[in-house]
């Protein structure tokens, strides 16, 4: 079973059914999703999840509301209630209790997260830019940042960052999740960092290989040149070390001298060397 679908699995076996204003925040939260088609008469849910659909409709029952259909056409749900049956309520100024139930309701109406593993992206499909722009506001109370996008005439709100992902879905109650979420994030994180590393020290062995190359390409012309013999003991000596050890680095070379120096007086003699190479 997929990330996304244990998720709304877990929210839709959430038992806070006997506290009634749960129940009515959490139905406004599905009337605002961009699931939801509201008309003069009637007002349907559309869902392909069983879980969904079996949420809506105990919300709808704990509210006393038992004039509904449900139908099934392909793999979509869809339960038709009564406009008038619905009870408006004002879902501006929350608390963090009245949020919580909201965007529960809205996420389990048309919310939807990417596979963790390999990308962090949680939205909400929210039928109007003000409820959208609401419940934005509402998350920023409580230091989860997110954003809207437009898209076909309705609005998302998305997360992409792992943290804020990890404090919506913690909001939501979904502890399961947090703690799935939360594992698959501590291990993309040490897989990105041994990547860094990796990467890292591949360019650092490009880097001295490519030294060493053209290190070896100027020894190699003060010979053809005659000029090798000329050289100071100190140089010919760091000279034919790096000939004989392409692969060394210089640390490595340094500690290989009769008289060991460190990495910076072996970059200077190996300079020396180019400098006088390159001389004409």
């Amino acid at each position: 079973m997929s990330f996304s679908k244990q998720l709304k699995e877990e929210l839709s076996k959430t038992e806070n059914l006997s506290n009634k204003e749960a129940v009515k925040y959490e139905l406004m939260g599905y009337l605002i999703s961009s699931n939801v088609n509201q008309e003069k008469t009637e007002t349907k849910f559309n869902t392909e999840n069983e879980y969904n659909i079996n949420r809506f409709s105990r919300l709808l029952n704990n509210m006393n509301i038992n004039n509904y259909d449900i139908t099934i056409q392909g793999k979509i749900f869809t339960i038709t209630v009564k406009t008038k049956d619905l009870i408006k309520i004002e879902i501006s100024n929350l608390t963090e209790e009245q949020t919580r139930w909201v965007i529960r309701g809205a996420y389990l109406g048309s919310g939807s997260i990417n596979n963790p593993e390999k990308k962090y992206h949680l939205e909400i499909g929210i039928k109007l830019y003000e409820n959208a722009e609401m419940l934005k506001q509402e998350l920023e109370k409580i230091e989860i940042k997110a954003n809207i996008i437009e898209k076909n005439n309705e609005y998302s709100l998305y997360i992409k960052d792992g943290e804020g992902i990890s404090k919506f879905l913690a909001l939501l109650g979904a502890n399961k999740s947090v703690l799935k979420f939360e594992e698959i994030r501590v291990q993309r994180e040490m897989n990105n960092k041994i990547n860094r590393l990796v990467n890292c020290e591949s360019a650092n062995l490009n880097k001295t290989m490519n030294a060493s190359i053209e290190q070896i390409e100027a020894i190699k012309k003060l010979k053809e040149n005659h000029k090798f013999e000329k050289l100071p003991e100190n140089l010919k000596e760091i000279a034919t070390l790096r000939i004989n050890n392409p692969n060394a680095n210089l640390t490595e070379l340094g500690k290989m001298l009769k008289e060991p120096v460190g990495k910076s007086g072996v970059n200077y003699r190996l300079k020396k060397i180019m400098e006088i190479a390159n001389e004409k």
